[in-house]
């Protein structure tokens, strides 16, 4: 009898249907055939899980609640959960249902801030106020949103959304009332706890009078929009189009575009784009599996690395060049490592049936920032300089009648922080990734009051990360032959020099882990 072959490895492949992160990145909620689970986002650590039957359904998204115990489910895939008109308030300290929202049609997307929800449809926008009870407050039209496009601004006293326009490419901003501030971490004593909120089913779809605040309208990208971010603020917001080429940055106050960077020449789908907390860089990433890190601030006003500019970009004052000559190009960035074939067996066969087919694009994933702090030298102790012994006979007196006080202790210093990246894989891998050492070295310029100018350490990669593959992407310089030892060293030079400038700019993988199943559940 002859039997098929098998694959033998040592687990089963991760399938992560859904990872998406807290507005603050904290914590992120990923969700699997076998249910979901919310995770702290540095150092790793699984916080809360729920495991569903395969048979009962499953989920397409878990969107977590900002500073909140509340997530929205949605269900979705062959067998949903819930309905995918549906969005399920769920509260993770209870473990159960809370409320509901009922709609027409399929939920694309959603957003939060603190006390708010924003449900994408497919033509539509509608936001809710989240309290003892779910309140509309907002319902906005749009051009086709299949993905569920939009972006809230998140900060204390906040109040930007922006969602797609009427027509293609354009972006609404739309002002909401201020974000409110969170609570003290210590309440005073007789105050009154905020009630959950009741399991009360709702049917949003009674049409609203139309709002009366101006809407903004920015013509972003003559194609169908791909991404949406605002930072935290609300002051920037990010854009770009099913090209995949091209990011650009709006002040939302007046609508002007500050900023054009460009990812690549071929066309590429963008999956997101995330604002660092200071708002001085931005990363984006897409289906080609690289992260692309950017400044913000203009090249003449950076301090260290700057974003990479053709030779002939200077000239652009003087002479009309094409954009391609004058854009600026990511200054860091970090290739992911490509899906192992044996978890693609079908796209693989495919592959080797037919060459011409399409590869095997790399896997999926989402990235997001966080702030950590660096790790400092304690200062060694001075030791007290041993007083000098008295003269035999001679008594000493003091020169006060009052005692003599202690000097004061010297304030402790801020702690410094480093800005990381954090990527998710839909295979279940979380990669710590930190700027290039020139790049990301903190400058005084960008360093908090009192807080000295520090480094950052060198980075470590754990035993058990993936093979490297954060170099470019492209063939590297290669030997040119030529005539004679002089000819020779010269091509020698400049093929371990290119290579020394591309290594330059790669993010360091600082740590790697497995979440998903690696830590029991999946």
């Amino acid at each position: 009898m002859n039997l098929a072959r098998h694959s033998i490895t040592a687990t089963a492949p991760t399938h992560i249907i859904d990872a998406r992160f807290e507005p603050n990145s904290r914590i992120f909620t990923t969700c699997t055939p076998g249910g979901f689970a919310v995770y702290k986002t540095w150092p790793l650590k699984l916080l809360r899980k729920q495991d569903i039957s395969v048979d009962a359904g499953t989920l397409a998204f878990v969107q977590p609640m900002h500073a909140s115990s509340l997530l929205f489910l949605v269900g979705g895939g062959h067998a949903p959960l819930y309905p995918a008109n549906k969005v399920i308030v769920w509260d993770a300290a209870a473990e159960q249902e809370v409320a509901e929202l009922e709609f027409k049609e399929r939920v694309r997307g959603l957003a939060t801030r603190r006390g708010w929800l924003v449900v994408a449809l497919k033509r539509r926008v509608v936001a809710f106020e989240v309290g003892t009870r779910v309140t509309r407050r907002g319902e906005w039209e749009t051009a086709e949103n299949e993905r569920g496009l939009m972006a809230l601004a998140t900060a204390p006293d906040s109040t930007m959304l922006a969602i797609p326009g009427r027509q293609l490419g354009h972006v609404q901003l739309i002002p909401l009332p201020p974000c409110p501030h969170p609570p003290p971490p210590n309440p005073p004593p007789n105050t009154v706890p905020t009630p959950k909120p009741q399991p009360v089913p709702l049917r949003p779809d009674i049409p609203l009078a139309p709002t009366k605040k101006p809407v903004a309208i920015v013509v972003a990208h003559t194609t169908r929009l791909a991404a949406l971010a605002l930072t935290s603020s609300g002051r920037l917001l990010a854009t770009a189009s099913q090209r995949g080429t091209l990011i650009r940055v709006w002040d939302t106050r007046s609508g002007a575009k500050v900023r054009e960077l460009r990812r690549g020449t071929d066309r590429a789908d963008i999956y997101g784009i995330a604002f660092r907390g200071d708002e001085r860089e931005l990363c984006t990433w897409s289906d080609k599996g690289t992260v692309h890190v950017f400044k913000l601030a203009q090249q003449n006003e950076i301090e260290g690395a700057k974003n990479r500019q053709s030779f002939f970009s200077p000239l652009a004052p003087f002479v009309r060049l094409p954009k391609l000559l004058v854009s600026e190009w990511s200054y860091a960035q970090y290739r992911l490592p490509a899906q192992p074939p044996s978890s693609n067996l079908a796209a693989l066969s495919t592959q080797l049936a037919d060459p011409t087919a399409e590869r095997i694009e790399d896997e999926r994933c989402t990235v997001a920032w966080i702030e950590i702090p660096i790790e400092t030298p304690t200062p060694t102790p001075v030791s007290p300089m041993p007083a000098s012994p008295a003269r035999p006979g001679k008594v000493t007196r003091s020169t006060s009648s009052h005692p003599v006080k202690a000097p004061a202790p010297p304030p402790e210093p801020v702690p410094a922080t480093e800005y990381q990246l954090i990527a998710l894989t839909y295979s279940g891998g979380w990669y710590r990734l930190s700027l290039p050492p020139v790049a990301g070295a903190i400058s005084p310029s960008e360093t908090r009051p009192g807080t000295p100018a520090l480094g950052r350490p060198g980075g470590s990669v754990l035993s058990s990360s993936p093979k490297d593959h954060s170099v470019l992407s492209g063939s590297g310089a290669r030997a040119r032959g030529t005539e004679g030892g002089r000819g020779a060293d010269k091509g020698k030079e400049k093929e371990g020099k290119e290579p020394k400038e591309k290594q330059s700019r790669q993010c360091v993988l600082e740590e790697f882990r497995r979440f998903g199943r690696w830590d029991g559940w999946g």
